[in-house]
Parts: C-alpha cells; structure tokens; sequence
C-alpha cells in the first residue's frame, strides 16, 4: 500500500532556489513521487510512497520553522499514482492573480467538518443565519461530486473566480457562507476576498472535502472528489472512485 499525502502551508519562504535542491533530493532519497510548489507566499504538495518514507520526510521537514508539523491529509492507495517526482518554483502556490490577498499574512475564519454536518442539519448556522455552501472548485471537478445544493461559479480556472464572484455577492450577502475546495488551499483565498468586496459572515471549510471524508463521511455530500494524481477521484471512504461512478469525459 502507499500513503499518499496532500498538504498546503501559506508562510513566507525565502531561499526557494536552494529550498527546491533540498525538498527534490530528499524526496528522491526516500523515493517519493508527486508534486511540491513552492513560492513566496508558500508550500502545497502531493505526494506518495513507502509509509516509512512518508512519515520520514514529514520528520525531515521540520528542521525548516516555517513547514514545521504540517498537517496532512492521508488516503491510500494500491499503486504509487503519480509517474514522476516534480518540485517546482511558482509565483503563487495556488494562482488567483489578485496581489491584495496575502493568505501568509492572515487566515480566514474556518469551521469544522463535524460542525458543518450540524449546520447542515439544522439547515443554518448556531445563530439561526441562512446557510450557502460555495464551491471554489473548477466546473470539470465539480462533475465529479459536490455537497447538496452548493452552488459553484463554473469557472475553468482559479483565477477566474475573482471576476466570477463578483456576479454572485447579491445572492450570498446576508447569509452565511461556507466556501471549499478539495483540501482548504483554494478556500483561504476565496474567504480572504469574499471579506474585502463585503461579505463579512463567511467561512472556509477546515481541510477541504478531503478532511470532510476523513471525520464525517458522506453525509450531505454526493459523489466522489476530483484529485490531482492518476487515481483520478475519490469517495467519501477515500478509496479510488470507480470509473463507471465517473463522469463520462476526458480531463
């Protein structure tokens, strides 16, 4: 079996010349494949191997302050999914092309899975305020499964979504907003914007859907979740989502 691991940290990295030399040998060292961005603003991984070799290189990580005890969201696999091992140097670790919203200098307020599972139940939040769930996800991940009744903004990339946000802040004014994504990267900068154009009630996911599998299952949630390596989507038990519960298209 592999773990296979997906994490992110917004923090400020220095070095990222010398910091990319270090991450690619060690990961080539404990034979780990996937992928690492790292930036100015941050670190985001994927990445699968041997347990040992995983738990190892999260134990090496922690001689940099900055990417020290990461918390990482696990599944696992039969095969090793990724075809190589990439390490590469961005701009931005998730691109939305809007230099006001630094994530490294301010997190946006979360919720919980378990707590998202009450509200959903109750049909709003603790204070009786009306509930959106707001996908910031791509339209083509979206296919492959979504929470009930989320509304997304059917764009085909990230940074797409300040432009498309902006058609849709009548509907989400006065509610409570609870934006997610695959595993919380995309969600700190969406909550980060929804507050600067005006939306003062809004929330991110904690840990995305992955995390939402991980502590809550399937529960208002409806097919499987679109992920970055050849495995290609996973359901709510964080198994490989079979093909035939796929959506019939090449992406």
């Amino acid at each position: 079996m592999f773990l296979n691991i997906s994490t992110y940290r917004f923090c400020e990295l220095a070095n990222l010349d010398n910091l990319r030399e270090q991450l690619l040998e060690k990961c080539l060292e404990k034979e780990l494949k996937g992928t690492i961005l790292i930036a100015p603003e941050g670190i985001n991984m994927f990445l699968a191997g041997n347990e040992i070799h995983i738990r190892g290189f999260l134990a090496w990580l922690n001689q940099f302050p900055e990417l020290a005890n990461i918390v990482t969201k696990d599944s696992w696999s039969e095969y090793q999914p990724f075809k190589k091992m990439l390490v590469k140097i961005k701009e931005e670790i998730i691109r939305m092309n809007h230099p006001t919203i630094q994530a490294f200098k301010k997190r946006a307020p979360s919720v919980s899975a378990k707590k998202l599972k009450e509200w959903l139940s109750q049909g709003c939040d603790d204070t009786g305020k009306p509930l959106v769930l707001l996908d910031t996800r791509n339209a083509f991940e979206v296919e492959y499964g979504t929470f009930k009744d989320a509304i997304h903004l059917n764009i085909e990339k990230f940074s797409e979504f300040p432009q498309a946000l902006t058609k849709e802040i009548a509907h989400l004014k006065d509610k409570t907003v609870v934006s997610f994504c695959t595993g919380g990267i995309r969600c700190e900068k969406a909550n980060l914007l929804m507050q600067e154009i005006g939306l003062d009630n809004t929330l991110q996911l904690d840990g995305g859907i992955l995390k939402y599998f991980e502590e809550v299952g399937q529960d208002f949630y409806e097919g499987g979740c679109f992920v970055f390596d050849d495995r290609i989507a996973l359901d709510p038990e964080l198994g490989e989502q079979p093909l035939e519960n796929a959506p019939r298209r090449n992406h």
